[in-house]
């Protein structure tokens, strides 16, 4: 018998790697049609700031309710939340993709989860769009809000994220939003995915979230957060007062905005973590807030932590710390520390008030930190949180708390 030709032979070959392939493709369908069907309640968190906070106080409200509810958070620690609200840590071989989303799925309907609460991880437009119409395909979306940052993949400008967030839409399905702005954007978004929508403010809520609802977090968080996890929740049917409970008790991210009162080698000074606080206009805030939350005449620190990869994000930084109160010193460490550098003194910051440091371990920025504020300043962490950000968190979090009584009476609500 005279055998096949090399060409028909790698056509052969080609051929069945194709139809391997093509069962391959099928089966994965099949399996995340069934996660569908298995996990009926999908919220997709989406937005420039808040998304792993909002997951977090979704599911611990949905949970209180006495929904079975599994979430998962792309943050700073990426976590699988259990339906009894323990935590599993997502081990990435390489980089994070949006293929990850499926496995949660699947994980989420093994646990028998009648919700999975699951924030957005994609940053493309596109991706952004598959996520939600192809794997995720969420019952509720929601958008925290909306404001320039990544604009290297979303800008160039507000309006550019806005379109890119906008793609997480559901099609047929109901978006719920904190952000006030770019209504007719929305509008239009919505009308061509045949959904529909809502935006929930603190300020226009027929029942806004208090001060005093506020204090009982464990950490600092923002009531435009609360009230839109709350409106999730009532959405699917939970009790305002019973998720409100569930989500004061749930675990915080690490990357969530806290206070921490340290004494280290003699000098006792408070440190707030606001690494997680991307974007200018929520790392002012964050700023804003620790300074009304400490007495006035103590000395204020900004330690910016920079990132080579994040050059957009050091230069926003640096444009936008002149037009907030001022800091006493700007202590910048990190890679690319000089795109923050350059555009702070561009924009009017006292060259002598720019501290570049070269600290490379947590112990010699705490050192560094606590000459700088003690005694008795307040630092504040902005940029990234990521490398030595999270580092210094864990070295501080290990030392003794300060006590003394100007700062207590101010922060008792973010004491841990």
């Amino acid at each position: 018998m005279t055998s096949l030709p090399l060409w028909t032979k790698e056509l052969l070959v080609l051929a069945s790697l194709a139809a391997l392939v093509l069962l391959w493709l099928v089966r994965e369908a099949i399996l995340l049609r069934r996660a569908h069907q298995a996990v009926p309640i999908r919220v997709h968190v989406n937005g420039t700031r808040g998304k792993s906070s909002v997951t977090r106080l979704i599911a611990a409200g949905l949970r209180a309710g006495g929904i079975r509810t599994t979430a998962k958070t792309t943050g700073t620690l990426p976590r699988f939340i259990l339906p009894d609200g323990k935590e599993d840590p997502i081990l990435r071989a390489g980089r994070a993709n949006i293929g990850e989303q499926v496995s949660i799925l699947r994980r989420a309907a093994e646990e028998r989860s009648e919700a999975l609460v699951i924030e957005c991880m994609a940053l493309q437009p596109f991706l952004q769009w598959v996520s939600t119409a192809r794997i995720v395909r969420p019952t509720i979306g929601v958008i925290t809000n909306i404001r320039e940052d990544h604009l290297d993949v979303m800008g160039p400008d507000a309006t550019g994220v806005a379109q890119a967030l906008l793609s997480s839409v559901p099609p047929g399905g109901r978006l719920i939003t904190a952000e006030p702005r770019f209504q007719p954007l929305i509008a239009e978004v919505l009308s061509d995915r045949g959904a529909t929508g809502r935006v929930v403010r603190p300020e226009t809520a027929e029942e806004p979230v208090t001060e005093r609802e506020l204090r009982r977090f464990r950490y600092i968080e923002h009531a435009e957060n609360v009230q839109l996890a709350l409106a999730v929740c009532e959405e699917l049917g939970v009790p305002r007062r019973t998720a409100l409970i569930g989500m004061q008790r749930a675990r915080p991210d690490p990357g969530a905005l806290t206070i921490e009162y340290v004494r280290f080698e003699g000098r006792e000074f408070v440190f707030v973590n606001g690494f997680a606080a991307n974007d200018p206009e929520s790392t002012g805030q964050v700023w804003e807030l620790a300074l009304a939350r400490t007495d006035s005449g103590v000395r204020r620190v900004a330690l910016i932590n920079c990132r080579e990869d994040r050059a957009d994000r050091s230069t926003q930084l640096g444009d936008a710390v002149a037009r907030w109160t001022p800091a006493d010193a700007y202590l910048v460490v990190g890679t690319g520390r000089s795109f923050f550098t350059h555009r702070a003194l561009a924009a009017g910051i006292p060259e002598e008030a720019i501290i570049s440091s070269s600290s490379h371990t947590p112990v010699e920025l705490a050192r560094e930190l606590s000459a700088l504020a003690g005694p008795h300043g307040v630092a504040v962490g902005i940029g990234n949180i990521g490398g030595i950000g999270l580092e210094l968190i864990a070295k501080l979090r290990e030392e003794p708390k300060g006590s003394w009584s100007s700062f207590q009476s101010r922060s008792a609500s973010a004491s841990l």
